[in-house]
């Protein structure tokens, strides 16, 4: 390399480069690798979270139960694997078995094997740890209770049911009022059985009632039967965990007619077996994932060609008759229309749920917007006049000229949803919600917290992370300590404190302020760093060229097509085998983590890199590096499949 300091002519001002361009490159690469007396950086091990977790609106360690139905690491001795990644799993979700089956997958779509060949089937590996934990009857522990504080969960959905779950873990009971009959929320009254199976939607909330110490009050609405005073004074905290179970109608005119009903209501008038059949002909606006329930569910349910006008569906629907389950015996195909204002390819249904939905009959017409429901002399809808239209502004405007007419028996709106709060107008921001702050408080209602589709329509698993965030949130106000700053990645991030100490390897020896070399003490882990909670590993950090192209392990999937559809009510998605699902967690790239692929030391030209010793090995410390041997060229960094090298401080 030229002579350091560059020079400066007279009259020029100094700089504080140490090199003049051009220096700092290498003249030949066998130079930049065996020149083994200095050291300016060597590597550094950070776990960072990988961008499938940073997905998941649960913040699920998605990466570390791949990592243990892969092998790469170890359960306890005694457990499992099957137990072990249940465990992790629900220490974010308790609902592994529906999660599998009904989440759209936003940690697919993030996943960084996308940039290799295709996403790692997350969900159905989750399906099979939820299936696994049921049928061997794993149950979560039930910790001594440390407060006699009184908590009540008002709502008995996803996001109350976990709030409850997260709550027992640290120590508290609550009170969960529902004005259903059954526990679930939409889990039980918004998606079809045959994708949530209701023994297993049962058992996964059984799971959680049977930790002891949660008290449950269906068929009681707070509002009606107890005041909002009431719940104050019986309860030291409460959350609000609602859900949006009232339905948008269509806002045109005729959107009131009586056989215009809402998708929330449609949908939960046939999961409590009410709804047996419906129209011959029906449009279904949307274009989100309860539009496509809701046309499914049409599809299976059919139409009888003389049916009582006192049965018709939307009687039923509204809550006034129930269906005879005899009809189903004479019942025909109906045919079922889906209107999204958006593209089909941008509909926010999930692109599975899609083409689903057309295997099974469904006819959908897209970038169309309704203008007007027809009413006949009767005043009930016959058809909805709509147009092809555009998004100007965000806002859909029709196209003139495009106006065509959809026949129609029944009309079903899903275009929105909103809560219930009627008897509780002091939380109504104006919407149908209740506002929150970042700690899911409700504002200026000290003790009030929120989660769910109360606060704005989501995913399941949405609800659920927030249940998460608002449990430790009411911990903190029962033991009056302000809220603390979330992370800025707030998932369940891996500890690598927790495995050492679960391995019977935590740092033991106490510091010495004379002692400050890190490398051989044990009062430290050496050489490791977690960002974790700042940074997500990115694609282009990671050696895509260690990775093979595999065929994803696909779930079978009962799609029935055509008149097939008609009465099939069998569950969509079976399970992978145990020999799929290892092999399908082992396509995970394992972003952010070590998974002991050894190519850091295959390539090391000065074997500075070494492997751990056995008997102090864990995931996140397999391999360490001899600074004396480290000549700081990088390549480690380079061949890191998973990104988990960084090139740091030296000696």
């Amino acid at each position: 390399m030229t002579t350091p300091w560059s020079k400066t002519q007279k009259g020029e001002a100094h700089t504080f480069r140490k090199f003049q361009d051009g220096d700092q490159r290498w003249s030949r690469w066998t130079e930049q690798i065996f020149v083994a007396d200095e050291s300016h950086k060597c590597p550094t091990y950070v776990n960072r979270t990988p961008p499938c977790q940073g997905s998941c609106p649960s913040g699920e360690d998605i990466r570390g139960w791949l990592q243990i139905a892969r092998g790469i690491e170890k359960p306890p001795e005694g457990v499992s694997w099957q137990e072990y990644a249940f465990r992790r799993s629900t220490d974010a979700n308790p609902f592994p078995s529906q999660m599998g089956r009904v989440c759209p997958a936003p940690c697919e779509a993030g996943c960084n094997r996308n940039d290799v060949d295709d996403f790692v089937g997350i969900n159905a590996v989750e399906q099979y740890i939820g299936d696994n934990a049921i049928e061997d009857g794993y149950t979560f522990d039930s910790p001594t209770l440390q407060s006699d504080k009184k908590i009540a969960i008002v709502g008995g959905g996803p996001a109350g049911l976990a709030a409850a779950y997260q709550l027992r873990r640290k120590g508290y009971g609550s009170t969960i009022f529902d004005d259903h009959d059954e526990l679930g929320g939409m889990m039980r009254y918004g998606i079809p059985g045959y994708r949530t199976p209701r023994r297993l939607l049962d058992a996964e909330i059984n799971r959680i009632v049977a930790m002891g110490d949660i008290e449950v009050r269906t068929g009681t609405r707070i509002g009606d039967d107890i005041t909002l005073a009431e719940l104050d004074d019986q309860f030291d905290a409460v959350l609000w965990a609602l859900g949006c179970q009232t339905g948008r109608a269509l806002p045109v005119e005729g959107g009131d007619a009586p056989n215009c009903v809402s998708g929330v209501k449609f949908l939960e008038a046939f999961n409590t077996g009410r709804l047996q059949v419906t129209s011959d002909k029906v449009v279904c606006v949307g274009g989100g994932d309860t539009s496509i329930d809701v046309v499914s569910v049409a599809r299976r349910l059919g139409k009888i060609n003389k049916l009582n006008t006192r049965e018709r569906p939307e009687l039923v629907v509204h809550g006034f008759v129930s269906h005879d389950a005899a009809l189903a015996a004479t019942r025909s195909g109906a045919q079922v229309t889906l209107t999204s204002l958006l593209p089909q390819a941008a509909m926010t249904a999930s692109e599975h749920e899609v083409h689903d939905a057309l295997t099974e009959g469904v006819s959908i017409r897209s970038a169309v917007m309704p203008l007007r429901v027809i009413v006949g002399d009767d005043g009930r809808a016959t058809a909805i006049e709509m147009a092809e239209c555009e998004m100007q502004d965000n806002k859909p405007v029709p196209i003139e000229g495009t106006e065509f007419t959809l026949e129609a028996d029944l009309i079903v709106s899903a275009i929105g949803q909103g809560g219930n709060l009627h008897g509780l107008d002091e939380l109504d921001n104006g919407r149908g919600l209740i506002d929150s702050d970042a700690f899911y408080q409700v504002a200026d209602r000290p003790g009030h917290f929120v989660a769910g589709d109360i606060i704005r329509p989501h995913l399941l698993t949405t609800a659920i992370g927030q249940a998460s965030v608002a449990a430790n949130s009411i911990d903190l106000f029962l033991r009056g300590e302000s809220q603390k700053k979330r992370p800025k990645v707030d998932v369940n991030h891996f500890n690598l404190m927790d495995k050492l100490a679960e391995a019977q390897l935590a740092p033991s020896e106490r510091f010495e302020a004379a002692n400050w070399g890190t490398d051989q003490a044990d009062y430290a882990v050496h050489n490791y760093e977690d960002r974790s909670a700042h940074e997500v590993a990115a694609a282009d950090e990671l050696f895509l060229g260690h990775w093979k192209k595999e065929d994803r392990n696909t779930r079978p999937e009962n799609v029935p097509a055509g008149d097939q559809v008609l009465g099939n009510f069998e569950e969509r998605l079976s399970n992978l085998t145990e020999e799929q699902v290892v092999a399908e967690a082992g396509r995970c790239m394992s972003c952010g983590m070590c998974f002991e692929c050894d190519n850091c030391m295959i390539y090391c030209p000065q074997d500075a890199v070494f492997r751990v010793d056995k008997d102090k090995r864990t995931t996140g410390r397999y391999v360490d590096t001899d600074y004396s041997k480290c000549i700081g060229c990088h390549i480690c960094s380079d061949v890191c499949p998973a990104g988990y090298i960084d090139m740091g401080m030296g000696h």
